[in-house]
């Protein structure tokens, strides 16, 4: 049945990309003309409050990535999108097809969000002052030239140089997957923003550490001090009164963007093995999807295992019914579990383990150990009520302790009561590991979010992380599996069973 969901899946991702080639080509030439229209822009950049004045009777949608409005656009699900033209630049030299009005929409500045700490004051003073000296060196100039008026993903480079390991650490909060701005090229982050930090680190003798994280928490995550500087922040009125910002490092205007002609004469199957060596090859891109699917199973296996033993501890404290720990235990099983698990990993990235350095990765792995900890609790209960009472009596009749009761009958039972429930929670738990990409963990599905950045194509990235799911989770529920026949008498052969057993004529 996965099989077939997969090539199901995957026929319908090409059609998908065949029928992109066939969009609507769009005939707007003005901006008043998009009134009434569906745009799309990105998340927490509020380019719409510009021209919402113009155009009110517009739908607007809001997506995450730049990369996304793109498939959004091809796929005529949205007439046009808004962004800075920078960010236009490098999108147009991968997609000719893509067309901005001639019209500005605006302009806006952006600026570095600085964090709380007992050095904010003095971040902020050391980064105004290098902006304008960068301004009225042509420093400034010379980087937008380099990064956006010549922009050349084959050519633009910025190498991190080495800095004093006893420096000051200047922690970094980037969009990471976003061409000019931040962005990997085989394995190491560069971009505009890199070299401008890189450049300040060097002139007040900082040491930097780069966090790609999403943009729309880039702003929230350094305000609370997670992070030192926060890049590419657009610098509205409300950002100003609720933010410490520095000034502009960066402005330029702001572009609608629709669809043109533009027949390229690649045929569809050269234009597959095209986008397979983009997304695998070039760069040698298979080694982040490696990289990806190690840090998801750690996360799973992690959360699995201490889940299960926290799970199991707190129920063998409770099972005798204690009002006061079952109440403690029932509370947080209740809070846990009605919170939505992307919510829980943010208090815990932003608010609980705001100000340490501990990675997202083992912050994931607390997240969904307490997740799978009020399963495994849960499925205890369920199981181990579900076995007689009687049994229980009977035991200690014939002179079990407690303890010996309990594990040498009860779980035994139990345990074919609950593992069903145990198999299909770890398959959820895989599943849902897929959004610690929120909280600036390099799992499969982000390090796919960072390969389509890059492409900008998405067919291979998403199918090849939904096949990689699904091995994940077969290989899995087949140990499991295993171990529920290992257990169940009905389910084992007759030798097994009378195994050491001397039988007689």
């Amino acid at each position: 049945m996965k099989k077939l969901l997969v090539i199901l899946l995957a026929l319908a991702t090409v059609l998908a990309s065949f029928a992109c080639c066939f969009a609507a080509v769009s005939s707007v030439e003005k901006i008043d003309e998009l009134d009434g229209k569906k745009i799309a822009v990105q998340t927490a950049v509020a380019y719409e409050d510009a021209v919402k004045d113009r155009i009110p009777k517009a739908t607007w949608d809001y997506y995450t990535t730049p990369n996304d409005m793109i498939l959004a656009l091809e796929s005529n699900k949205i007439d046009a999108y808004l962004i800075e033209e920078v960010g236009f630049a490098a999108q147009h030299y991968s997609h000719k097809e893509l067309r901005r009005l001639d019209e500005a929409a605006g302009s806006i500045g952006f600026a570095i969000t600085i964090g709380k700490g007992d050095n904010q004051n003095r971040l902020l003073l050391e980064v105004n002052k290098f902006i304008e000296e960068s301004k009225a060196s042509g420093l400034s100039k010379q980087m937008y030239d380099y990064w956006v008026t010549n922009w050349n993903p084959e050519e633009c480079f910025y190498a991190i140089p080495d800095y004093d390991p006893k420096a000051e650490e200047l922690r970094v909060a980037v969009e990471g997957a976003y061409e000019p701005f931040s962005f990997e090229v085989d394995g190491s982050l560069t971009g505009f923003d890199v070299e401008f930090v890189c450049r300040f680190c060097k002139e007040y003798g900082y040491r930097p550490v780069f966090e790609p994280i999403p943009f729309d928490q880039i702003s929230p995550a350094t305000e609370n001090g997670k992070y030192n500087f926060g890049m590419n922040i657009v610098a509205t009125d409300e950002r100003t009164e609720s933010s410490v910002l520095s000034e502009d490092y960066y402005s330029c205007d702001i572009v609608f963007v629709v669809e043109d002609v533009y027949d390229d004469g690649i045929g569809l199957l050269e234009k597959i093995g095209i986008s397979f060596d983009k997304t695998f090859i070039k760069e040698n891109r298979w080694k982040m999807f490696v990289e990806g699917t190690g840090v998801t199973i750690l996360i799973t296996l992690a959360s699995l295992l201490f889940g299960t033993l926290l799970g199991f501890l707190v129920y063998l404290v409770c099972r005798h019914g204690n009002k006061f720990l079952n109440g403690v235990a029932g509370f947080f099983n209740w809070l846990i579990e009605g919170m939505p698990t992307v919510v829980l990993l943010m208090i815990l990235f932003y608010v609980i383990f705001g100000s340490s350095k501990l990675s997202g990765t083992w912050i994931s792995i607390i997240g969904f150990t307490l997740i799978f900890a009020c399963c495994m609790f849960d499925m205890l209960c369920v199981g181990c009520g579900a076995i007689s009472k009687g049994q229980i009596e009977a035991s200690r009749a014939l002179g079990y302790t407690d303890r010996e009761s309990f594990f040498k009958i009860i779980l035994p039972q139990a345990a074919r009561h609950f593992l069903p429930i145990y198999k299909n929670d770890m398959v959820s738990l895989i599943k849902e590991t897929s959004i610690v990409g929120y909280i600036a963990v390099r799992d499969l599905t982000k390090i796919s979010d960072f390969v389509r950045s890059r492409t900008y194509e998405a067919f291979f990235a998403l199918i090849a992380t939904a096949i990689i799911y699904f091995v994940v989770e077969g290989v899995l529920s087949f140990v499991i599996s295993r171990i529920q026949i290992k257990i169940d008498p009905k389910r084992r052969s007759k030798d097994k069973i009378l195994d050491g057993i001397e039988q007689w004529d």
